[in-house]
């Protein structure tokens, strides 16, 4: 059995708007609205919209203290705002100059072993980093997919692809974070060199950073579409280095291409992923690219073993 009101209503109210709470913080004002975050009435003055549904001022001010007290530790650790990536920005590229001078060192090692800047590939630690298709498949040497990418021919060819990496990647490292810059970086180095090792010369060694670079220019060319950036300069670029790929002799263009489209469908994942789990769609497609690479060596492979062992009769 349902109880009256304690008292009559008042003309031009019911008896269902009576029984309405009062707003937090005006209690003469009747409300059927209540914040998501703290379920407590409010009145449409005291709601602001949020993300999901509509936040009272007191959870809104809250929110933005949390924030900000976020953004100050992040300040304090050398991190940003996070970016269109998802990623925390940091404030100061790191992993390019480290890079850089891995590269550095690993050119002067050789022209030492060589003794000479500019013909040390007769260096004993370039012999055995070089990327060699026949060479891999004879020795099981795949570790050259990698090391590959750390050797350079001569001091003109280094500097060259520094200066590359020094450009693109200060401003990618800001936009990607450190990790999925790493990870960009280098799956766009083993697309070149799976490139060169399924496509090129099984006899022709290849080397050189140009597969990870060309990487991030495709990466940089995405990024500029995501932001609705003028892609003019960026696309010229790209060009105008495929062309010389095209035209100067002793230049891998198959390792160019290759680092080229990976770094775009890379970065695709990157700044296109969903707003939820991005991280995981991120890693997923990723961990598919490199996949799909794998298959393309180990078909590769097979297939210079099949021709190799009738070569050799060893069948």
């Amino acid at each position: 059995m349902s109880q009256p009101p304690p008292y009559p209503p008042q003309p031009g109210q019911s008896y269902q708007q009576e029984a309405l709470p009062g707003c937090w913080w005006h209690p003469n004002r009747q409300t059927g609205l209540r914040c998501v975050r703290c379920d407590r009435p409010a009145c449409p003055d005291c709601l602001r919209e949020a993300s999901v549904g509509y936040q009272c001022i007191d959870c809104v001010q809250t929110g933005q203290r949390q924030q900000q007290a976020q953004a100050v530790q992040y300040r304090k650790a050398g991190y940003g705002a996070k970016t269109v990536a998802g990623a925390v920005a940091p404030r100061t590229a790191i992993v390019t100059p480290v890079l850089i001078v891995i590269n550095v060192l690993v050119y002067a090692l050789t022209a030492v072993q060589a003794q000479s800047p500019m013909s040390n590939e007769r260096a004993e630690f370039f012999q055995d980093g070089v990327l060699w298709p026949i060479g891999m498949v004879l020795r099981d040497e795949w570790w050259r997919l990698l090391t590959s990418g750390f050797l350079h021919y001569g001091l003109i060819h280094i500097a060259m692809n520094m200066l590359a990496l020094w450009v693109l990647g200060r401003d990618l490292e800001i936009l990607l974070g450190r990790a999925r810059f790493i990870a960009v970086y280098f799956v766009s180095m083993f697309g070149g060199s799976a490139a060169v090792f399924a496509f090129g010369d099984a006899n022709t060694g290849t080397a050189g950073a140009s597969g990870a670079i060309y990487g991030l220019m495709g990466a940089m060319l995405v990024a500029v579409l995501r932001l609705k950036l003028n892609p003019g300069a960026a696309i010229g670029i790209i060009v105008i280095n495929v062309v010389l790929s095209i035209s100067l002799p002793g230049i891998s263009l198959l390792g160019h291409l290759g680092g080229l489209v990976v770094g775009a469908l890379a970065m695709v994942a990157m700044v296109y992923a969903p707003a939820k789990n991005k991280g995981a769609f991120q890693a997923g497609v990723l961990a598919l690219i490199t996949a799909a690479l794998v298959g393309l060596v180990l078909y590769r492979d097979s297939e210079l073993s099949s021709q190799l062992c009738v070569l050799l009769g060893a069948c």
